[in-house]
């Protein structure tokens, strides 16, 4: 995308080459990662179209380099909880492509036997708190996590992902505040694709640079290029090593774009094609396959050869959903109280 096309707040805070010295083997496993789930979410849209997924669905297509580059940088202990729009953390955490594509079909043999679909993906043994569709709602959630942490003395880290549409609600201010006031180990990550549904967030938001806000609770910030998987890695590490360092909170924008609606319902009149095919031009995909060509670490087969696992994987994926069993009819009466 050329530098004149840019939206404003990315030409401000566009960032230096932090690439240095690449491991190839890294790099590539980013570059599969983002792949899975781009091919994930497009058999995902297939599916929707011909009525085999019901409900909502919110796609991350676009978006895979804040989870993939985020995501690398914490250790295995750490705790990861998000929003609604979760396939993408769910697939790069190393959840079974298998379950989380028959989560989506409502299938027994999903991630949450069927009962939570497209909004609510969770692996305790991953842990991952899963995606939550009331906006904001998992904030405090973070936060109590954060708190858990430090009560027992432990090391680990909460990573809490949000858009910039649910900073302008009650949860993300008591949420942030409480955890600036206890020094709490926890990241928050907005991820900022410009549209809280179909709303601009020049629109709604008087600040509309989330990471100033940082400020009202004496609370580092930094400012990343969410669709370089490159910067997402180092500045989320960046955040995760004075988290660690018991310094507490810290808050991390990555400025990203998706390029498909909010959901599959979304009738995108609130912006032209125009602007998607500009930002389609800064794919997080094709920009990290151009950085490995130019450098000389892979060639054009070795990007083929992926895609084609990933391929086989999905439609693999497709098959186990299709071929599972639903949900019993009993299952609506489980898990509803905790057993005595």
């Amino acid at each position: 995308m050329a530098e004149a096309t840019l939206p404003a707040e990315r030409r401000a805070r566009k960032s230096t080459d932090r690439r240095g010295t690449i491991d190839k083997d890294k790099a590539l496993e980013w570059y599969r990662q983002m792949v899975l789930i781009r091919r994930f979410e497009e058999k995902a849209a297939e599916l929707y179209a011909q009525g085999k997924i019901g409900g909502f669905l919110h796609l991350y297509i676009g978006q895979e380099a804040v989870a993939v580059g985020s995501l690398s940088a914490k250790r295995a202990d750490d705790h990861v909880i998000t929003a609604y729009r979760d396939h993408g953390y769910a697939l790069t955490l190393g959840l079974d492509s298998r379950a989380v594509m028959a989560e989506l079909l409502g299938k027994a043999t999903g991630v949450s036997k069927g009962m939570g679909g497209s909004m609510h993906m969770a692996d305790v043994s991953k842990h991952f708190w899963g995606g939550y569709a009331i906006v904001g709602g998992h904030l405090p959630l973070a936060t109590g996590l954060a708190l858990a942490a430090k009560y027992r003395e432990e090391d680990w880290c909460v990573l809490c992902y949000f858009g910039e549409g649910a900073t302008n609600i009650g949860y993300f201010h008591e949420s942030l505040n409480l955890a600036a006031v206890w020094k709490l180990p926890v990241l928050w990550i907005c991820e900022n694709n410009r549209y809280g549904m179909g709303t601009a967030i020049e629109r709604a938001s008087a600040v509309s640079q989330v990471a100033k806000r940082a400020a009202a609770y004496d609370m580092p910030y930094l400012q990343g290029d969410g669709m370089d998987v490159f910067d997402v890695h180092a500045k989320t590490a960046e955040a995760l090593a004075h988290v660690r360092a018991g310094e507490g909170p810290y808050l991390l924008e990555l400025f990203t774009y998706r390029y498909r609606g909010h959901s599959m319902g979304d009738p995108e009149r609130y912006r032209q094609p125009e602007e998607v095919a500009r930002w389609r031009e800064d794919d997080p995909i094709g920009r990290l396959q151009k950085t490995l060509t130019e450098r000389g670490l892979a060639q054009e087969k070795e990007f083929d050869q992926i895609t084609a696992q990933v391929e086989a994987e999905v439609a693999e994926a497709v098959r186990f959903a299709e071929e599972s069993p639903n949900p019993p009819a009993e299952a609506l009466y489980q898990n509803v109280y905790v057993n005595p």
